[in-house]
């Protein structure tokens, strides 16, 4: 991975604002690494998924749905309220 993002660098790119990921492990730092400036959003599909896998079977659908009233805030105060 490092070696795609040196070479995005070497052909141009002064910088990258801001990158979604999906918190592959070492990714995040990687992008660090080579674009110092660069701030990092966790894609909240992928932090759903994440937060699913220790939920049981069952509950799933309750706390997908509960997920909603959260990241669906206007603002964080809402956000804080709703979880």
């Amino acid at each position: 991975m490092i070696s795609v993002l040196t070479d995005i660098k070497a052909r141009g790119t002064e910088g990258i604002l801001i990158t979604a990921t999906d918190n592959l492990n070492g990714f995040t730092d990687t992008i660090k690494n080579v674009f110092t400036e660069s701030k990092t959003q966790i894609c909240v599909v992928h932090q759903i998924r994440n937060a699913c896998r220790y939920v049981v079977w069952k509950n799933k659908k309750a706390f997908t749905r509960d997920m909603k009233n959260f990241y669906n805030a206007p603002n964080q105060q809402a956000a804080k309220q709703a979880l």
